[in-house]
C-alpha cells in the first residue's frame, strides 16, 4: 500500500496547476439536456452555447458571476435511469464517445462549483443532486462477450450535493472473487455505503478534485478532507473504461421539483 500511495502522489505532482476562475474549455465535453429524447449537443457545436437557443434556459453563462449554470427540472430521461440531467460528459476526442481512458492511464478533474438553488421535499429536506461522476463504460469487444446491447457500465463514482454537504458513493463487488466477464455484468456491482465529508458547503462554492491512477481513486473537499479507495474493488474495475462527467443530475422525480448548478472552474487532465 505504501509504494500505491508513492506511485499515486507522483501522479497527482506532474498534473498541470489549475487556478481558479480559468475559463472552462468545453472542447472536450458534450452536455445533455432534459428535453427532446433527450437532447445532446457535442463539439464543436457546444462551443457555441451561448447562441443556443435550445440550450437554455439548462445550459448558460451567468454573466454576474461568469459561471456555467446548469438547471434541471423532472423531464427527458436517458436510457437507464428515472432522473433527468444538464450535464457534461468526457470526450477525450471531440464528438466521439469510443475514446476513453483507463485507471492505468489515470486522470484528474478538478471543480469549483456550488449549487445556489434547489427544491425541498414534503419533509423540509433539499432534493439530492450528483454534481460529479466517474462512469464506467465497456468497449465493443466486452459489449459482444456478454451480450449487451450498449455499452452502458456502472458509475464508479457518484458526488452528490445532499443536504449542503457533500456526499460520495461508490461501486464495490457483490462478490469479491468474481472475476472474467462477471465482473463486466452491471449486476455485479452494488453501492458502498456512502461517505459524507465533515465540512458543510450549503450554498457556497467549493472545490471538488478527483485523482485516479491504477488502483486507487481520492477524492478531496476544498484541499482540506480526502476519501481514499483502493483494494479488490478498485483494482478489478481497472478491467473498464471510464469518462468523466460534471454538471446536474437532479434526483427527484417531483413535478415541481428542480436545481441548479454552478461551475465556476472545470479542468480535466490525462
Amino acid at each position: 500500500m505504501i509504494r500505491l500511495l508513492y506511485v499515486f502522489l507522483a501522479f497527482t505532482l506532474i498534473s498541470p496547476d489549475v487556478a481558479l476562475g480559468q475559463d472552462i474549455d468545453l472542447t472536450h465535453w458534450k452536455v445533455t439536456i432534459p428535453t427532446g429524447r433527450p437532447t445532446e449537443v457535442e463539439p464543436p457545436e457546444i462551443l457555441d452555447f451561448e447562441n443556443n437557443e435550445t440550450l437554455k434556459p439548462f445550459f448558460y453563462r451567468d454573466e454576474a458571476d461568469n459561471s456555467l449554470v446548469f438547471y434541471t427540472y423532472p423531464a427527458q430521461t436517458t436510457r437507464n435511469t428515472k432522473y433527468s440531467r444538464t450535464e457534461l460528459r468526457e470526450q477525450m476526442e471531440p464528438g466521439n464517445n469510443n475514446a476513453n481512458w483507463t485507471f492505468k492511464q489515470g486522470g484528474v478533474m478538478r471543480g469549483t462549483l456550488s449549487v445556489p438553488e434547489v427544491s425541498r421535499d414534503k419533509k423540509g429536506k433539499y432534493h439530492r443532486v450528483i454534481v460529479m461522476q466517474i462512469h464506467g463504460r465497456l468497449t465493443d469487444e466486452q459489449r459482444d462477450l456478454i451480450g449487451e446491447d450498449d455499452n452502458n457500465a456502472p458509475p464508479i463514482l457518484k458526488i452528490y450535493w445532499d443536504n449542503g454537504k457533500i456526499r460520495v458513493k461508490t461501486k464495490v463487488l457483490k462478490d469479491v472473487n468474481a472475476s472474467g466477464t462477471d465482473i463486466l455484468h452491471e449486476d455485479a456491482w452494488g453501492d458502498d455505503k456512502g461517505r459524507n465529508f465533515e465540512e458543510a458547503v450549503g450554498h457556497d462554492k467549493f472545490t471538488i478534485e478527483v485523482k485516479v491512477a491504477e488502483g486507487i481513486m481520492a477524492v478531496t473537499l476544498n484541499d482540506d478532507e480526502t476519501f481514499y479507495y483502493y483494494g479488490v474493488h478498485i483494482k478489478k474495475w481497472g478491467v473498464f473504461e471510464n469518462y468523466f462527467k460534471a454538471g446536474n443530475y437532479f434526483q427527484s422525480r417531483d413535478p415541481a421539483s428542480f436545481a441548479k448548478v454552478k461551475y465556476y472552474q472545470l479542468k480535466v487532465t490525462h
